[in-house]
C-alpha cells in the first residue's frame, strides 16, 4: 500500500516537537549566510548568484540523467540576469529551458502556482515535444496512453524501482488539491512546507517526465519565499545529488508507510542544513577571483587572458594547455602561445614539470578567505 492509498490522504501530520530544533538550526544558518552575502558589493552577490543558479541547473539536470554544458547554461542565466560575463555561449534549448523554470520560480517566488504556471515550466522542459527518443505529452497533465507512471533511479537496465505513482486519472482532482493548499495561507513554516510541497508533488507525478525537476523547483520557490529574497546563494539540487542514495530510499520509505512524513522532512531540513553550509565553498571562491582581479587591476591583460582566466576560476576541468587555450580564447595556436607566456612573465600562470606538447599551466590563486569552512587552493589545475 501505498501513501497516496493510505485512509486520510492527503492529510499529511508531522511531529513539531521533533522538528522544532533542526528547523531553528536551518532558519539560523539561513539567517547567518544572507547576512554575510548582502555584506559582499552588488557585483560579488551577483557573481555568487550566477554560479549558485549554474550549479543548481547543472544539478538537477543531472539527477535525471541529462547533463548540461556548464559554460552554455551560465551564459543562459547571465543573459536573463543582465550580468556581463564576457563573449556568452549559445545556449541549447533544453539548457534554455531548465534556466526558465529555475529563474521562474525563484524570481517570481510570490506568484501563485497555477496549472498553468506548470505546464508552462513543463513545455520549457521539454521544447521538442520528447523525452530522449520518446514522444511524450507536454504543458498537461499525464494521461491514460502513457500506461502506469513508476519511479525509478539506476541506469538503463539496472533500474531499480521506488513506487508506482497514482494512476493518471486521479492526477486533475490530486493536483488540484496540491495546488489549493500551496496557495493557501498557512501558519505552517514556509520551510515545512517546502519539504512537505517536495514529497506530496513527486508522490503525484503528475507528468509523463521532469517531475523531478519541477518537484525541485517548487521546493526552491517555497525557500526564496522563506527568505523573503530572489536571490539564491545555496543549491538543494546539488546537495540532493551528492546524497541522491540516502534520497531516493528516504522517498521510497515515505512512499511505503504512513501519513506521518516527519522522517522526510528530518532529512530534507538536514539535507538544507548542509546545502547552506556547501555554500561557503561558493562564497570562498569568488572572493578568492575578486582578490585575482584587485591584485592584478594594472596588468596589461587583453580580452583573450580575461576570458580564459574567468573560465578557469569558474571552474575548469583537466590541465590547461597550450591547444585548450587557443580553444577557449578562440584564437589561433600562435597567439595562444603569446598570451600564455605573457601571463607566464606577469606571474599569474606557472608552467608544468612536462615538456614538449605535454607541458601545461596552472593559474596562481591567492589562499582562498576562510569564511566557515577551510579552503586553501594555492593552484588552480
Amino acid at each position: 500500500m501505498y501513501i497516496y492509498e493510505r485512509r486520510g490522504w492527503p492529510r499529511f501530520r508531522w511531529d513539531s516537537q521533533k522538528l522544532a530544533e533542526p528547523l531553528a538550526d536551518v532558519r539560523h544558518r539561513q539567517g547567518r549566510l544572507i547576512g554575510r552575502m548582502e555584506a559582499l558589493g552588488f557585483s560579488l552577490r551577483e557573481e555568487a548568484v550566477l554560479r549558485t543558479l549554474t550549479d543548481d541547473v547543472l544539478e538537477t539536470s543531472e539527477l535525471e540523467g541529462e547533463k548540461l554544458n556548464p559554460e552554455q547554461v551560465r551564459s543562459s542565466i547571465a543573459r536573463r540576469l543582465g550580468m556581463d560575463v564576457g563573449a556568452l555561449t549559445s545556449a541549447d534549448r533544453s539548457g534554455d529551458g531548465v534556466v526558465e523554470m529555475m529563474l521562474d520560480a525563484t524570481r517570481n517566488y510570490d506568484e501563485p502556482l497555477t496549472d498553468e504556471r506548470l505546464f508552462g515550466w513543463h513545455a520549457a522542459l521539454f521544447p521538442t515535444g520528447r523525452s530522449g527518443m520518446r514522444k511524450i505529452t507536454v504543458g498537461a497533465w499525464r494521461d491514460v496512453s502513457s500506461g502506469p507512471m513508476t519511479v525509478v533511479s539506476g541506469p538503463i537496465a539496472k533500474e531499480k524501482v521506488h513506487f508506482e505513482a497514482p494512476k493518471a486519472q486521479r492526477v486533475a482532482r490530486e493536483m488540484h488539491a496540491f495546488l489549493d493548499w500551496i496557495n493557501s495561507e498557512s501558519e505552517t513554516d514556509l520551510v515545512l512546507r517546502s519539504a512537505l510541497a517536495h514529497v506530496w508533488f513527486v508522490t503525484i507525478h503528475p507528468f509523463d517526465d521532469g517531475n523531478g525537476r519541477i518537484a525541485r523547483a517548487i521546493a526552491d520557490m517555497l525557500l526564496a519565499r522563506s527568505e523573503k529574497s530572489s536571490q539564491r546563494f545555496y543549491s538543494m539540487s546539488s546537495q540532493i545529488r551528492a546524497e541522491r542514495s540516502d534520497y531516493y530510499d528516504i522517498l521510497e520509505r515515505t512512499q511505503k508507510g504512513s501519513l506521518d512524513v516527519t522522517p522526510s522532512m528530518e532529512w530534507f531540513l538536514g539535507c538544507l542544513g548542509r546545502a547552506i553550509d556547501g555554500a561557503q565553498f561558493t562564497l570562498s571562491e569568488v572572493l578568492v577571483k575578486a582578490r585575482f582581479w584587485e591584485r592584478h587591476r594594472d596588468a596589461s591583460i587583453n580580452n583573450r587572458q580575461k576570458r580564459v582566466l574567468n573560465r578557469l576560476m569558474d571552474g575548469f576541468e583537466g590541465k590547461l594547455t597550450s591547444s585548450k587555450y587557443a580553444k577557449l580564447a578562440k584564437c589561433s595556436q600562435d597567439t595562444a602561445g603569446r598570451d600564455i607566456h605573457a601571463l607566464v612573465e606577469m606571474g599569474i600562470f606557472a608552467r608544468g614539470s612536462a615538456g614538449g606538447r605535454s607541458t601545461s599551466y596552472d593559474l596562481i590563486l591567492d589562499a582562498a578567505p576562510v569564511v566557515e569552512v577551510g579552503m586553501s587552493p594555492p593552484l588552480l589545475k
